[in-house]
């Protein structure tokens, strides 16, 4: 009778395990999570369109599924019987694959950049960034150009980008006095604005983080101090709109009958 095959030793195992594949798992898992804390904890729209999130959404699973694949493969590789030197099966088929580093250096990059991903969390652009980015350009031009001028929401109902919208196409200031108006948006203290004057702003994502900018609206304030508004506070501003003079031209301006303090929303941008 055949002797039965003998167990591989641990000692065996662990000389067999192929460790730049469990680099590999280590980096897409890693990954994988990183993009699946995004999504379940409410953090992805901080740094995605909504349009686009459902591709991270698919990565975050795809990844997954690859990992599971590697882990398959190790496992074969570990309790499978050794190949013979030169054989097809038993050759290094990433032999013929020309990279510009070696591909654990990459795997270990790659895994370097999800834990960096995994335990940093998102936050909403604030007064600084808008003011790096040109806040102060937002009044006359943005970047989502509409095509034609359509009143589609009542003047209560418009967002800020509603109304820079609007402006856009129709840049005569006079032309909306009166109307009401209720904004939701951070504020800022632009530099050279008299002291009775803030901007309520919100950041519009086009794609993604990365190419945000700001919009946004400047307030007159009837009796307290802008002092008494913090950079970066979240205000519900409702009133009516007036024509005035800000930086030498005149420019859309909110009278507010009411200014509320909220919390920063989950999602703090326009589209």
């Amino acid at each position: 009778m055949r002797s039965p095959r003998p167990q591989p030793t641990k000692t065996r195992l662990l000389a067999r395990i192929p460790w730049r594949d469990v680099i590999d798992a280590l980096a897409f898992g890693t990954w994988s999570a990183m993009l699946f804390r995004y999504w379940l904890g409410g953090k992805l729209l901080l740094l995605l369109h909504p349009n686009y999130a459902w591709l991270s959404n698919l990565a975050a699973v795809v990844l997954l599924l690859l990992v599971a694949l590697i882990l398959f493969r190790i496992v074969k590789k570990m309790f499978s019987s050794p190949q013979k030197p030169g054989s097809a099966s038993g050759m290094d088929m990433d032999a013929a694959h020309v990279t510009l580093m070696p591909p654990s250096i990459s795997s270990a990059l790659l895994l370097g950049v999800a834990v960096f991903g995994l335990i940093y969390t998102p936050q909403a652009f604030g007064s600084e960034t808008a003011i790096q980015r040109g806040i102060s350009d937002t009044l006359t031009l943005t970047r989502a150009q509409p095509q034609r001028f359509v009143r589609a929401a009542p003047a209560e109902e418009r967002t800020i980008i509603d109304w820079i919208r609007l402006v856009n196409v129709y840049p005569e200031p006079d032309a909306y006095v009166g109307e009401a108006v209720n904004v939701e948006g951070f504020v800022i203290h632009p530099e050279g604005w008299p002291q009775g004057y803030i901007m309520v702003s919100r950041f519009v994502l086009t794609c993604c983080a990365a190419d945000a900018y700001p919009v946004g609206l400047p307030v007159k304030l009837t009796e307290s101090s802008r002092n008494a508004y913090p950079v970066d506070s979240w205000l519900r501003v409702g009133g009516e709109m007036m024509s005035e003079t800000l930086e030498g031209r005149r420019q859309l301006v909110i009278g507010p009958t009411n200014i509320k303090k909220i919390a920063t929303p989950d999602n703090p941008y326009e589209y």
